[in-house]
C-alpha cells in the first residue's frame, strides 16, 4: 500500500464491533472507580459525559445499560473537565457558593507498612478524603525483642520492593516479652495539607516514636497513574507472591515458637517423641524455599499438629508451678 489518504465506508455495526474492546475497558474503570469509592450503581444520581467520544451512540448506550438511566448531556463534553477546573478555581479564590459545592481532596496512593517477609499492610486507602486519621495494631516478632523497625511506604502492590519508599524510623525501648505480647499501635494522621505524621505507640510501656513526611512529594500525574495501572496488571502474580510469603513467615514463626519451646521444656518428651517433632520441623525447612503457598502451609500445619500433645504438657507443667505451695483457700 502506499502512504496516501485512505477512504472507505464502514457501518455502524462494524465500528461498533471493532471498537467493543474499548468500551469494554472503559466500563471496566468505572466499575473499579465505584469499587474504590464504595458506591453501588444505584446510589449514583447523574453520569455527566466527558470526552469527545462519549458521543459515540454504543458508549451513550453501554452507560445508560450499566447505570440504569440515561447519561446528562446537557454539557459540551469537551468543556466538562475545563469547566469543573474553573468553578474548584473560583472557590479555591474564596468566592461564594452559597454552600453548594464540597471539594475534598482525596489520597492518591495507598499508605502502608513494610511488615515480616517484605509484605505491605496498607492502613490508609487509597481515595480516602483527607484529614483523615487510622491506626491499627501491630506486634513484635521474636521473644525478648525490644526495638520495631517502621518503614512507611506508598503504592497498591503487596511487595515493598514494588512499591515507594516513604520514610523508615524505629521505635525504641519496648519492654522484653514473649513474641506476640506487645501492642503497638501505629497512626497514620495526614492533615488538610497531605502532610503524614505516623506514629508509634507500645502501649504497655508508653514508648513512641513519630515521623512527618509529605507522600505527594516528588510524585507527577503520570507516575500516580503507572502505578496504579501497574497494580491493576500485576494483580494475579501479586496475589499469589502474598500467599507465599504469607505462608513463609507463618512457617517461620512456628518454628521459631517451637525451637524456643523444646529450650525451655524439651524435658518432657521422651526420644521418640521428640525425634519426631525434630522430623516435621526438619519438613517445614526443607518446602519453605519453594514458590507453593499450599505445600508450605500444610507442612505448617502438620507441625502444629504434632506439637499439640507438647503444648498441652507444657501447660500442665505451668499450672503445676503456679499452683506449687499454695492451698486452695490463697488460689
Amino acid at each position: 500500500m502506499g502512504d496516501g489518504p485512505l477512504s472507505l465506508d464502514v457501518t455502524v455495526a462494524q465500528f461498533e464491533t471493532v471498537t467493543a474492546s474499548l468500551t469494554a475497558r472503559t466500563l471496566t474503570a468505572v466499575r473499579r472507580a465505584l469499587r474504590d469509592a464504595r458506591l453501588d450503581v444505584a446510589d449514583v444520581h447523574g453520569v455527566v459525559m466527558v470526552g469527545g467520544s462519549t458521543r459515540m451512540p454504543q458508549v451513550q448506550q453501554a452507560v445508560a445499560k450499566l447505570f440504569d438511566k440515561a447519561p446528562l448531556n446537557n454539557l459540551n463534553p469537551d468543556e466538562v473537565v475545563a469547566l469543573g477546573a474553573a468553578i474548584s478555581a473560583n472557590q479555591l479564590a474564596g468566592n461564594s457558593t452559597n454552600g453548594e459545592l464540597l471539594l475534598l481532596d482525596v489520597i492518591p496512593l495507598s499508605l502502608g507498612l513494610e511488615t515480616m517477609g517484605g509484605l505491605v499492610e496498607r492502613i490508609v486507602p487509597r481515595n480516602q478524603t483527607i484529614p483523615t486519621a487510622m491506626a491499627q495494631d501491630f506486634t513484635t516478632y521474636k521473644d525478648g525483642q525490644t526495638a520495631l523497625a517502621v518503614h512507611v511506604v506508598q503504592g497498591e502492590r503487596d511487595l515493598v520492593a514494588d512499591c515507594r519508599s516513604l520514610a523508615r524510623f524505629e521505635l525504641r525501648g519496648i519492654p522484653p516479652m514473649v513474641a506476640g505480647a506487645a501492642r503497638i499501635r501505629v497512626t497514620f494522621t495526614v492533615d488538610a495539607d497531605g502532610l503524614l505524621n505516623v506514629s508509634a505507640l507500645e502501649q504497655i510501656s508508653g514508648v513512641q516514636a513519630q515521623i512527618d513526611v509529605k507522600p505527594s512529594y516528588g510524585l507527577a500525574d503520570d507516575q500516580i497513574a503507572k502505578m496504579l495501572q501497574d497494580s491493576f496488571t500485576t494483580a494475579e502474580a501479586d496475589m499469589q507472591a502474598r500467599a507465599v510469603v504469607e505462608a513463609r513467615v507463618d512457617a517461620e514463626r512456628m518454628l521459631l515458637a517451637t525451637h524456643s519451646a523444646l529450650e525451655a521444656d524439651g524435658d518432657l518428651l521422651d526420644e521418640s517423641e521428640r525425634a519426631a517433632i525434630d522430623q516435621r520441623m526438619v519438613a517445614v525447612l526443607q518446602v519453605m524455599g519453594t514458590e507453593d503457598a499450599s505445600l508450605i502451609e500444610a507442612t505448617t500445619k502438620l507441625l502444629a499438629q504434632g506439637t499439640e500433645a507438647f503444648a498441652a504438657l507444657r501447660m500442665n507443667r505451668g499450672i503445676q508451678q503456679a499452683l506449687a505451695g499454695k492451698n486452695i483457700e490463697t488460689v
